[in-house]
């Protein structure tokens, strides 16, 4: 019988091959998705991601954690359809015009998927249209933009400032950051919510729709 403690623990050593096995099995063995999502690759992505929190792992950790994460989910997805199990929140996320930085956004991208949330991902360098664009297609409840220069956060309240005008201000909630973005800055624009960190993502994201 597969402990779901145990995919939890492959997840969390990044060994993709044996989260997949073990998925499988669960599955095999009458576990339903739900459980294992939960129970084995959620629980798993939130301890990488408080140990993240307290630098007792770094990026390359998390990034080989969420492989092996995607590994047991690519398993999974279908079966989650099947059975009607509703991500927690749809995410927008991108970094903005002029920037090409990823590392960071990707980072984000992955803990989020890992906590349930479905997550679109805009690419880098991604001006207003396509964030406006974006919201009316997928319509998602929060929207993540990114930046890692000071010279291109200044595009952030430009896409806030899009999103009102095309009048879809009311419809979801709007969260930055980057190495350069602090509090202050989130407040100033009128962002809802700033977060320092990946893991810190998460935990904002769930407050701003729950």
């Amino acid at each position: 019988m597969v402990n779901l403690i145990d995919i939890s623990e492959a997840l969390q050593k990044g060994d993709a091959s044996t989260v997949e096995k073990l998925v499988r099995l669960s599955l095999a063995e009458g576990l339903t998705p739900k459980e294992i999502l939960e129970k084995g690759l959620i629980q798993g992505m939130d301890i990488i991601g408080e140990k993240f929190k307290k630098n007792e792992v770094y990026v390359p950790e998390v990034l080989i954690a969420a492989r092996a994460m995607h590994a047991g989910m690519d398993v999974l997805k279908p079966k989650l359809t099947e059975t009607g199990v509703k991500n927690i929140g749809k995410v927008i996320i991108g970094t903005v015009k002029g920037d090409l930085h990823d590392i960071g956004k990707n980072l984000v991208k992955m803990m989020l998927e890992g906590a349930g949330f479905e997550v679109i991902d805009l690419g880098v360098d991604v001006g207003e249209e396509k964030f406006i664009e974006a919201i009316k297609e997928q319509k998602p409840n929060i929207v993540g933009m990114s930046a890692l220069l000071t010279t291109t956060m200044i595009n952030m309240p430009k896409v806030i400032n899009a999103i009102k005008n095309a009048g879809l201000r009311e419809k979801v909630k709007i969260m930055i950051g980057g190495a350069p973005i602090t509090k202050n800055y989130a407040e100033q624009i009128g962002a809802d919510g700033y977060s320092p960190d990946a893991a810190s993502a998460v935990t904002d994201a769930k407050k701003l729709i729950f």
